[in-house]
């Protein structure tokens, strides 16, 4: 049974280390956390780490979400907040997560609120997260935040993994036929060109140039190809870059009105939360901005804060942008009317969220026909630029 040297520290912040003996990293964990202690490092033999690092290793939203939903709970049945991170302390089976818990539950119990201790883990609680949990503890009504959130959380990672697989069948089709169209142009039409002479027509002409160009050019290629990618890459870091990728991102054919429902259906959800668990709107707007994740809806509904705070409605700015949809702004405007804005934030982010699964649905649908066609007629003209000059040679010899 091997030996584990560890290093951790007690409730009350001491450091301590030693060496304990077990089947793997995991059993010394539990054996850490029966003895009350918070490991900080384990290593086998001295040499292989625990690769514990809560600010290196990001957690799964799904894991996150489930964590917000059990928190909510405990809180919920009355258990105090540092009882209630020591208990999924204890019971979660994820490392990383495990590390960062305990980091939280330190600094709550040296005084800290909530907030500031997730707002350390960017890599497990974002940021719109942790504004929206410190909102809750300012207005009491921390247990009703998590489970929104953690609602909020499923969905979106629900909406994220079925773009994902959907992309799955079409990335798979792009790389095959790139691989068929390459297979062609570097293997086959050489072999073929060796025996074809005489005055070739010109799609055949342009074959063979393309080929000779992958012959000679391809590594200048890929050096070009990866240079253009780094400076795209530190282009889009930047915040004129970063402004600038947001607009082709809602300026592009069918996809862009995608990636903005999306936004929208995000900011309208978060907002709609807020305002029913007693939040202000001004605060509201601060936090939920963030939730769009694009720039132009960020400035937009900076507009939208100014507007409300001199008393104005919300409604309009966010009309005059030209960013959300008509119905929608006409929705929030019946919304502000009726004193009813947070319900029917909610139901907008229900109904479009539902529409817009619908439109990914048709759009990968109708992207996986398009691109077998446009990978055959690739084909199709490199095989009748080979085949061409063979006929021609069969016509003339007859």
């Amino acid at each position: 049974m091997p030996s584990f040297t560890y290093t951790a520290r007690d409730t009350r912040g001491k450091t301590v280390s030693g060496v304990l003996t077990a089947d793997n990293q995991q059993q010394v964990l539990r054996s850490l956390d029966e003895m009350a202690l918070f490991p900080v490092e384990v290593e086998e033999g001295g040499v292989a780490k625990s690769g514990l690092s809560g600010r290196k290793k990001k957690v799964k939203p799904a894991q996150v979400a489930i964590f917000y939903s059990q928190f909510a709970d405990l809180l919920r049945a009355g258990v105090p907040a540092l009882r209630s991170l020591d208990v999924l302390h204890k019971q979660t089976s994820n490392a990383v997560l495990k590390e960062i818990l305990s980091e939280v539950r330190e600094d709550l119990s040296s005084g800290e609120t909530l907030a500031d201790a997730m707002d350390k883990h960017p890599n497990a609680f974002s940021h719109l997260h942790v504004s929206m949990i410190r909102a809750g503890e300012k207005g009491g009504f921390l247990e009703d935040v998590l489970s929104r959130i953690s609602i909020f959380t499923e969905r979106q990672n629900e909406l994220r993994n079925k773009l994902l697989g959907s992309m799955i069948y079409p990335a798979i089709l792009v790389f095959v036929g790139g691989m068929v169209i390459l297979f062609l142009l570097v293997v086959v039409v050489p072999k073929v060109r060796s025996f074809l002479r005489g005055d070739l027509p010109t799609m055949t002409k342009i074959v063979f140039a393309a080929c000779d160009v992958i012959e000679v050019y391809w590594k200048p290629m890929l050096g070009i190809l990866f240079v253009a990618i780094m400076l795209i890459a530190a282009a889009f870091r930047s915040e004129r870059g970063r402004m600038t990728l947001d607009v082709i991102k809602l300026k592009t054919p069918r996809l862009g009105r995608l990636i903005k429902l999306v936004a929208i259906c995000r900011f309208c959800r978060i907002l709609g939360t807020l305002l029913h668990n007693g939040v202000p709107i001004l605060q509201a707007l601060k936090i939920s901005r963030d939730s769009a994740g694009n720039r132009l809806l960020m400035e937009v509904v900076d507009t939208a804060i100014d507007n409300v705070r001199k008393g104005a409605h919300l409604a309009a700015p966010l009309g005059k942008s030209g960013l959300f949809p008509l119905d929608i702004v006409d929705m929030i405007a019946v919304g502000e009317e009726s004193n009813n804005l947070e319900h029917v934030l909610v139901t907008i982010a229900d109904s479009y969220e539902a529409r817009t699964g619908r439109e990914i649905d048709l759009a990968v649908r109708l992207l996986e026909p398009i691109l077998l066609v446009c990978m055959a007629m690739v084909v199709a003209v490199i095989a009748v630029a080979l085949l061409l000059p063979i006929l021609t040679m069969s016509s003339t010899g007859a």
